[in-house]
């Protein structure tokens, strides 16, 4: 259908799409992702006419390092050749890459760790919790504005809302200029510190909170597309 994947963008609304396998999509279907992760709307224009949906959502996927799935693995070797791995890499554009705010990778379990289990981590309900209380902040703070997440912040509002110190200041500008971040980016990192700031209960941005949003965005791999 020509409406595919737009029929999809729809149904996740206030929800949560999540793409597994992310470059086996189809170039296009991709594509036309990115109006709506920016603009959190879709227009469609036909011969009778043209209509606009909202479409709000939660953007999460999932992809190898490589098309063997091994390339980095400590304990198997990478079977793809150097071409293999960039066009498999460039199947995500750069400006895709630029509108996801968290990229990480995972790497694999040691066999260890899979049987014993026994690694101490924070607990999920101490997570949802903070989540929570994160959100509750958020939705106090922008109550007035008609928006209730960080994620809703217009580069106007950022610069209310996001203002950071000497230090802070110093670290992006340089980040900025060794990772080439664009416009988008530097926002969306702005955002992200924002949140992980609400998570600690911190009134303002501090260093940690930008560094670890830093960490959290690939700039190496948006170069490489």
């Amino acid at each position: 259908s020509t409406l595919f994947p737009y029929t999809t963008l729809f149904r996740s609304h206030y929800g949560i799409l999540f793409l597994d396998e992310l470059p086996e999509f189809g170039r296009h279907v991709l594509e036309v992702m990115r109006a709506p992760l920016e603009d959190r709307k879709i227009s469609l224009s036909r011969v009778n006419g043209s209509c606009t949906y909202p479409c709000n959502f939660m953007f999460v996927a999932s992809m190898n390092p490589c098309p063997c799935g091994y390339a980095g693995d400590p304990n198997k070797a990478c079977s793809c050749t150097p071409q293999q791995k960039l066009n498999y890499l460039k199947k995500i554009s750069g400006p895709m890459l630029d509108r996801i705010d968290i990229q990480i990778e995972v790497p694999r379990l040691k066999t260890d760790d899979l049987i014993n289990k026994n690694f101490e981590s924070e607990s999920s309900e101490s997570i949802r919790k903070r989540v929570i209380k994160a959100r509750e902040i958020q939705s106090k703070r922008y109550k007035s504005l008609g928006i209730h997440t960080n994620s809703e912040l217009t580069p106007k509002l950022i610069k209310k809302f996001c203002k950071l110190d000497e230090q802070c200041e110093n670290l992006i500008r340089t980040a900025g200029k060794k990772f080439n971040i664009s416009g988008r980016g530097f926002d969306r990192l702005l955002k992200l510190a924002r949140t992980i700031a609400d998570l600690d209960g911190e009134e303002n941005i501090s260093l940690s909170h930008l560094s670890q949003s830093l960490q959290y965005r690939n700039f190496v791999e948006n170069e490489k597309n």
